[in-house]
Formats: structure tokens, sequence, C-alpha cells
């Protein structure tokens, strides 16, 4: 079955290639995340975006506004809401002799009570008046309530505003008195960071309350409007109103403009209607001023969520909407917004590729950072930008995909690093016994002895006379002669549960990791088998004539070595040392001189009293002072001799 692991299929590309393809697919997955969760994320894309108001809000009081608030103190005196029609016409009036320029009253008169007569023309007479309606964009309720005037001539509905056919007016009374909407455009969590810069309804496209304000101050004869486009680096579409052609408004595609929050609510001066009503008010605050009038009490039910508060008056909005009107610092997205956001998740991707080309511990230290800091560091542009310039560029894209881009790459060096050491243990472990090569490639290395005594059974195989064919033929063939030997006498021994240890000269060690009459027995039918092994049959066929025939001797031996690795940390030496492997040595030696294939210790021979071994006698081996006993295969016809203790020098030279 084929490895479908795309970071297998991966790492088998150039490293450019697969870092490049982990970067594309970073892309992909974060273009995913962000389609498949789309509301949560936009939710804490606003959420967050605008840390940069609330951090360094703007505390300083604005004195060109002024909120006029039915709050529970009015409605304590006075009474419930809706307050009698001459109350307001009172509270109308008041505030026009106080000296303010304009009122815009966030309140919709939209059913007919007496008084009307009188409260229309206090507003008629008043300098400037702006009344509120709603058309409904969120609910499916056939409401129609009032009469809903004051279009701006001239916008093409169809050109992306929304559009209804549903709307809370003020009745008939109020029909020559200007308005605006106040209609918000709420979030998925329930927030208002936008709102129409004007509303279709049955065609016809009704300004925000702000806009009208603005016509109703400067006493435009003329309501008409265009929409522009902004450019690639403007907002979608300016809103331009022909009476006042120096004033763009910029809204989105959808025709919405952005609420600022540049400003603490702090700065927002509010002086209780009550307080009006009685003259308990500095006169000098008024003079000139805007003056909004709208209801804070918890009661009346017009509050919104906010990043600063979670239940604020909507009249604080239309303070906001009013006062970046003013300035002429309505935040905007810009057109290119999704370019300048893929622009800056490919700076992400360039800051993170080298990191991950670099040195493993660059990788491994550098990606993790990057991921961690990289959005912190799209969050503080973003911030920036909208401190600065008043411009919302978003963040969240870009801010997903660094630590996406930067835990994929991860991935991709973690699999390489993996497979590299997969690759060198393997080449390490052909060459050295396992735990060797797993010490060498997963250990830093050292300069100390690193060994340690165990008990083990030993197998000791060289090839006899090889030397003399070594001397008359190639080292090619030399060569295959080893490499099939080896082969083979490598694959028995594993077969019994040994392993090779060394490769020396012409001949092996193999090592069994215990010393009982199990690891004896597997050695012994280790060396039966490699006996087996058809000696002829490694030579060519025109070897030269009068060569001796190649032979193999097998010593077998148990007891204490010591195995390690020793030397400096540049250069380390793997080791297997002790008695039992001189020992060793030595029988394999004597195998020629006593014609004996395979000979055995006394220690081992002890574990195999049930193979009937041949006892050879004692013999003082040569760098040895303590005799050892030997023993050969039992062998049909031969007769036992009983030999006397013998000095061998040297075994076979």
């Amino acid at each position: 079955m084929r490895n479908r692991n795309p970071v297998t299929t991966l790492l088998r590309l150039p490293p450019a290639w697969s870092r490049l393809a982990m970067l594309a697919l970073a892309a992909l997955l974060a273009l995913g995340l962000f389609a498949a969760l789309r509301p949560a994320m936009l939710t804490m894309e606003e959420r967050l975006g605008v840390l940069g108001w609330t951090m360094f809000a703007d505390a300083t009081e604005e004195q060109r506004i002024i909120l006029v608030t039915i709050d529970e103190t009015s409605l304590a005196e006075v009474g419930p809401w809706p307050w009698p029609r001459e109350t307001m016409a009172r509270l109308v009036t008041a505030i026009d002799e106080a000296g303010a320029q304009l009122q815009l009253h966030d309140i919709v008169y939209s059913e007919p009570r007496p008084g009307d007569g009188a409260l229309s023309a206090a507003l008629a007479a008043s300098r400037g008046a702006v009344l509120a309606q709603v058309p409904v964009l969120q609910s499916g309720q056939p409401v129609q309530a009032g009469v809903i005037t004051h279009p701006l001539a001239g916008l093409q509905c169809a050109a992306g505003l929304p559009q209804t056919g549903r709307y809370l007016a003020a009745n008939g009374a109020f029909a020559s008195i200007p308005k605006g909407h106040i209609t918000p455009v709420i979030s998925s969590d329930g927030s208002v960071g936008r709102t129409p810069a004007a509303i279709c309804v049955d065609g016809e496209g009704y300004p925000a309350l702000a806009l009208s304000g603005w016509l109703t101050a400067v006493q435009a004869d003329n309501w008409s409007a265009t929409m522009v486009d902004g450019g690639l680096f403007g907002p979608a579409r300016y809103l331009r109103l022909v009476a006042y052609p120096d004033l763009e408004i910029p809204v989105d595609s959808e025709g919405n403009l952005r609420i600022s929050y540049a400003r603490d609510p702090s700065a927002f001066r509010a002086v209780p209607a009550v307080d009006m009503l009685n003259g308990n008010f500095d006169p000098a605050w008024f003079d000139n001023v805007w003056v909004l009038i709208g209801g804070t009490a918890f009661s009346m039910g017009d509050v919104v969520p906010t990043p600063y508060a979670g239940v604020v008056p909507g009249v604080e909005l239309q303070a906001r909407i009013l006062g970046s009107l003013l300035d002429g610092e309505i935040p905007y997205t810009p057109a290119s917004a999704n370019l300048l956001l893929g622009l800056l998740s490919l700076a992400a991707a360039c800051a993170l590729y080298p990191l991950a080309s670099g040195r493993s511990r660059w990788s491994a230290i550098g990606l993790p950072v990057a991921g961690v800091l990289l959005p912190i560091v799209m969050l503080t542009l973003h911030i920036q930008l909208l401190q600065g310039q008043g411009i919302w560029l978003g963040w969240l894209f870009p801010a997903l995909y660094s630590p996406l881009a930067a835990g994929m790459l991860l991935l991709l060096e973690y699999g390489r690093v993996r497979a590299e050491r997969g690759r060198i243990f393997g080449n390490l472990n052909s060459y050295l016994p396992n735990e060797i090569a797993r010490e060498i490639a997963y250990s830093l290395p050292s300069s100390s002895i690193n060994a340690r005594r165990t008990e083990m059974t030993l197998l000791c195989a060289d090839l006899r006379n090889f030397s003399a064919f070594g001397e008359s033929r190639p080292p090619e063939e030399s060569a295959a002669v080893l490499h099939y030997f080896f082969t083979r006498a490598t694959r028995i021994i594993e077969e019994s549960g040994g392993r090779v240890h060394e490769f020396k000269g012409d001949g092996l060690i193999a090592v069994w990791d215990s010393q009982d009459a199990i690891a004896a027995r597997n050695a012994l039918q280790a060396a039966r088998k490699m006996q087996a092994i058809e000696i002829a049959d490694m030579l060519p066929e025109d070897s030269p004539q009068g060569l001796e025939p190649l032979a193999l001797g097998i010593g077998i031996e148990q007891g204490s070595v010591l195995i390690g690795s020793v030397g400096p940390a540049h250069r380390r030496g793997h080791v297997l040392l002790g008695d039992t492997v001189t020992i060793v040595l030595r029988i394999q030696e004597l195998t020629a001189d006593l014609a004996h294939p395979v000979l055995v210790g006394g220690v081992a021979a002890r574990k195999l009293k049930d193979e009937n071994l041949e006892p050879q006698g004692h013999f003082l081996l040569d760098g040895l002072r303590n005799p050892q006993q030997l023993f050969a295969l039992p062998s049909t016809g031969r007769r036992t001799e009983d030999r006397s203790l013998k000095l061998i020098h040297g075994g076979r030279n």
C-alpha cells in the first residue's frame, strides 16, 4: 500500500520546494478556517481590532456636541416615558433658547398624540432640528408606521445600499421637519460597529441622522448625493453631498460607514433633560453647539454594547458618528484590504522561510517564537494604522496564517530531522551494534569512558587461508568473498538471537546478551549453521591452483565483558574488552591446530551438557595464565583422547 503521508511526500522534494509547498498549504488552510469560522473570526477581529481605540482613548472633552439625556433621574421627576408632547416642546424651546445651533432627536415620534402641533411648532421655530426615523433591516415584521421623509436624491439604490420596505417614522404632523435614520448594523455578537450612510426604502435613499443634521446645519436646499469610487487605497466608495462637495464620506461595499470609538465615553458632556426643563445648567455649554436628545434610562430600551461597555445608550453612537463627521475622520477599510492582507501574509512567509532554512537550532527556536510574535506584529500594525490614519485594515488573516505557517514549517523540519536521524541511525546500525548506533545518533559526544560490564555469550568466526587467497586475487574478488560470507553469517547469527558485534579482517565476533544455557545453545546452533555454508561457493571459478581451501574456524565461550566506547569526543571507538574476549579469540585460533572447526570453552560447555561435547583437554592459551578446558562437537568414529595440559603459542599466525 502506498504511503499517503503528505509530510513524507513533501520530504521527498528538494528542501526549498517543500518549504514553499508548506507555506502554500498553510495559506489554503488559513483560508479554509477563515471561511468555515467566518462569524467567529470577524467577531474576534472586531473585538481585538478596537484595542487601538480603547487602549489610547481620547478623553479630551467634546465641546461641539452635548447630550441632553432622558435618564433615570429625569423619568423619576417628570414621569414615565413617553412624556407629553408639550413637555418635549418645552425641552426643545429650552435647548434653542440656550443657544444651540442644531438639535437632533434620537427619538421617533411615530404615534399621533395630543400636543403634536405644539412640538412641531417648537421644532420649526428652532435654529435647526432633525428627527429620527428607523428603516427596519433585521426584522421580518411588516412594519410601516408614520411617514418616512427627506430622502437623498440621486442615489442609485441598486449600487449596494441596504434596502427595505419596512420602517418606523414620525407621524404626519412632523412631515416638514428634516429627518435621518438611526438604524445600526448589528454584528453577530450583538455589538454595533457600522451604520448605513443611507438606506433605500421603496427605491429612495434616506440618510443617517448625522448626515441629515449636517445638511440641516448648512441650510442645504439640495438634498442630493452621489456615490463615487474610492480608488485602490481609498474606501470602496465615497458618498458625496451635492450641497457640500468637499465632504467625502467613506463607506464600504455595502454602503456602511464605520463608527469610531476613538473618544472615551467620558469625553461627551451630558445634561439631564430635567435640568434643562428646570434651567439648572450652564448656558455657556450650549452656545452654538449641536445637541443630541435621547434616552439613556435603561427602562427605555435604547441600549447597545460597545467596546467600552456592554450597555451604552444609542444616543452615544449618534454622538460618535456626528463627531467623526465634523472632524472629517470617519475610519474606513481600504478597497485593497484583501490584497494588503495577502501581502502581509506574504511578508510573514518571507520572514519564516529563512528561519526554516537555517540551522536546526534556529528552526526549533525561531519558528515557534515567530509564530507567536507575528500575530502580535499584525495586530500592532492594525492599531497603528487605525490610530494614525483612521484606516481599519484588519489583521486576523495574516495573524492566523503566521502561526499556521510557522507550525507547518516546524512540522516539516521536524519530519526532516526525524528522517535524517533515522537515515543516520540506519547507516550507523549497519556498521555498529544497535545500542552503540543509537547512542551515537541520539546522544552528544563525550570524552569520558562510556562502558558497562555485562555477562555475554561470545562467538568468534574466522576464514582460514583467506590471506593466501587475497594475496593471489584482486582486492575486488576478496571483497566479494568477504561480503558473501559476512552476509550469510550475519543472517544466521541474527536468526539465532544474536548480533554481530564487529567484522574484524576476515573474521567476525558475535554476541548474545546473556550467559545462560539458552544463549549458549543459540550460539552453538549458529556455529553449526555457519559450518554448513558452502565455502567453495564463495570462490571464483578461475581460482589459482595449489591454494589451500578456505575453511571456517569458530570459537564459543561465555563470561564477563566490558562493552562500550572510549576515546576523545572527536574520535570515539567501540570496544569489547575482557578475558572472555581474549579466550574466545584464542579458542578460535586453536581450531586449526586441533583440527576441529568448532571449539567451545569450559564455561559455555557446562551449559551444554545435553550436546555431548567431546573434551579436548586443558590448554594454556597464549597471553593467559590460567588453563582453559576446551570441548569440540561430537564426531562419529573419532576416538576421544585425554590430552594433557599443552601450551599453544599464538594459535594461527
